[in-house]
């Protein structure tokens, strides 16, 4: 008999398989109970499998069998296990490899989602609950056998680093599997679990260093797709990596690292980048870690492994993005100089960022409130050529601070200009092509009443108090508000009311997505000509909305590159 494997975190059992043989007549049929006890094709033992249209498809992959469940002809397969559980003595330490089991893993419900507080609002998670053992990952694939060599592709969420999961509603695969690609969402550890660095940490590592723990689980989950993806009827050679956001950042740092060599073959970066700028030392890091340890009362590294997962994540309080640093192997240097050399892993690159990241409102709620205070502001930046970039962003009268201008400028103090720099030098030292967007369209009204936006992508409640906010002069995009458009999901969201032009936008969005994958170039029929930025004296953007432009924006381009120079 076959024996069902369900994952640590699910108490409930089923039924185990009945199998009937019909070794006369040749005949094999296997009948599942968790499957509504319909027929596979043929007969299952745990050394084999079948990926066949049964409602319970099962592969084999490097650890066991695998059973997931077809969804309208795409076969699913949730909460794999891809490392084991970094818990107890192996917190804070590199994954290691999933363990491997007998008989055939039930793979129908999500892993449990990495340890998180609840910054962002409701970010709508389709796991049970959080855990520390949350090295897990789904894939969505609509491969009808396994010699397919389809494409695919491997989302890693935002959420700062320390919020997000795999298993939101918004990175679903669906849409994806239905233009032909192997869609695959994939957790790693965030906030204090994923990014701390501590002496006693470096101590223990081959390499002197410590702090990147969820840089290196997105690693492993690389990994184990390039080592398994043909089981599922994928092309280990052409895998692309994405992310928005904290997800972004984690591809443009995946980039850099030589760890990563030769295990993608295309990326894609959404709002966010580490390119930019110097990154904390590994000594700047430790010290950082013992300092959290001793604002926690902790003694030591022993102490704090003892903590239980919840308890630490309360104590240390992680409320903004955590510190990664040089720790001398995934980054051997500062990712910005390995960038500038050229050193970084050479594949087509597709990089954007939203119209609206962070609005100018925020500027006046800092006190930043008339033309003079932006002055002000801008002048410990750019110092002599602060009247240029006053110009360039076109800051000319106090209204301009709640619009375009000011919108612009909070953006590139969030992300934009990371996320400008990181198309920029990647085209300048790759040799690769770097397509870049400017994505503008905004959402419509909410749904939901007595509930605001949040950041990352969630709701939170509405302080009835509080007095209504003033309405921007300019309506954009905001932060993370392009998920569900790229990745087509927009009817797992249901806090906005979707109209017909949000799913046109999709649609465009997805497709060009879905060409970049396929073929590291986004054009297609049917679709607005997108240009690289490669060899062009005034670099071109595609500005996605509803109707979809190729610009070249030349005070777009000379406000990004004094941002750059006043920054070396």
């Amino acid at each position: 008999m076959d024996r069902i494997l369900k994952p640590a975190h699910q108490n409930d059992m089923r039924k185990t398989f009945i199998l009937a043989g019909l070794a006369a007549a040749a005949v094999s049929l296997a009948l599942v109970s968790g499957c509504g006890n319909k027929p596979s094709s043929s007969f299952q033992t745990e050394d084999s499998f079948t990926f066949s249209e049964t409602s319970c498809p099962r592969v084999k992959v490097a650890e066991g069998i695998l059973e997931g469940s077809l969804e309208s002809g795409i076969k699913v397969f949730r909460g794999i296990p891809f490392a084991a559980p970094p818990t107890g003595e192996f917190r804070w330490k590199a994954p290691r490899s999933a363990e491997p089991w007998s008989g055939v893993r039930e793979a129908k419900s999500f892993g449990p989602d990495p340890m998180q507080g609840n910054p962002f609002g409701d970010m709508n998670f389709g796991a049970a609950g959080r855990s520390e053992d949350c090295l897990y990952l789904n894939i969505w694939t609509p491969a009808k056998t396994p010699s397919q060599g389809l494409p695919s592709v491997i989302y890693f969420n935002g959420g700062g680093l320390y919020a997000g999961s795999g298993s939101e509603p918004r990175y679903a695969g669906e849409s994806m599997a239905r233009e032909g690609i192997i869609s695959i969402t994939a957790n790693y550890r965030e906030g204090i679990f994923g990014f701390f660095a501590h002496p006693e940490l470096c101590a223990e590592t081959s390499y002197g260093g410590s702090g990147n723990w969820g840089f290196l689980d997105q690693l492993a989950a690389i990994k184990w797709v390039h080592e398994n993806i043909s089981a599922f009827g994928g092309d280990p050679g052409k895998i692309t990596i994405v992310g928005e956001s904290a997800g972004s950042m984690s591809v443009s740092a995946l980039m850099a690292s030589p760890l990563c060599k030769g295990l993608f073959s295309k990326a894609m970066a959404s709002s966010g980048s580490v390119s930019s700028g110097p990154i904390p030392t590994q000594e700047e890091a430790n010290a950082l870690g013992v300092a959290k340890l001793e604002e926690m009362g902790v003694a030591d590294i022993a102490a704090a492994r003892a903590m239980g997962a919840e308890e630490l994540l309360e104590k240390s309080n992680i409320n903004g993005v955590p510190t990664y640093n040089v720790d001398g192997y995934f980054f051997p240097e500062q990712p910005c100089d390995i960038y500038e050399k050229g050193l970084q892993n050479k594949v087509p690159l597709l990089a954007g960022r939203n119209s609206q990241e962070m609005p100018g409102l925020l500027l006046a709620a800092r006190g930043i409130d008339s033309i003079e205070k932006v002055r002000e502001a801008l002048l410990p930046t750019f110092g002599d050529r602060t009247g240029e970039a006053m110009e360039l962003y076109g800051f000319k009268t106090d209204a301009d601070i709640s619009g375009r201008a000011g919108t612009e400028y909070a953006s590139d103090l969030f992300i934009a200009y990371a996320t400008w720099h990181l198309g920029y030098i990647h085209a300048k030292t790759s040799g690769q092509p770097v397509y870049r967007y400017y994505y503008a369209h905004p959402r419509p009204a909410m749904r939901m009443q007595g509930v605001v936006a949040a950041l990352a992508g969630g709701v939170q409640k509405a302080d009835p108090d509080a007095p209504a906010a003033p309405a921007p002069a300019f309506n954009g995009a905001v932060h993370s508000a392009d998920i569900e458009y790229a990745m087509g999901t927009l009817p797992t969201n249901r806090v906005y009311d979707w109209q017909p032009e949000d799913f046109a936008v999709s649609a465009q969005f997805l497709a060009y997505y879905a060409n970049f994958i396929k073929t590291g170039n986004p054009n297609g029929l049917g679709l607005v000509d997108w240009h690289p930025v490669n060899g062009r004296e005034i670099p071109p953007m595609l500005v996605i909305d509803v109707d979809c432009k190729e610009v070249a924006d030349e005070n777009f381009e000379k406000k990004n590159l004094l941002w750059m120079e006043v920054h070396k």
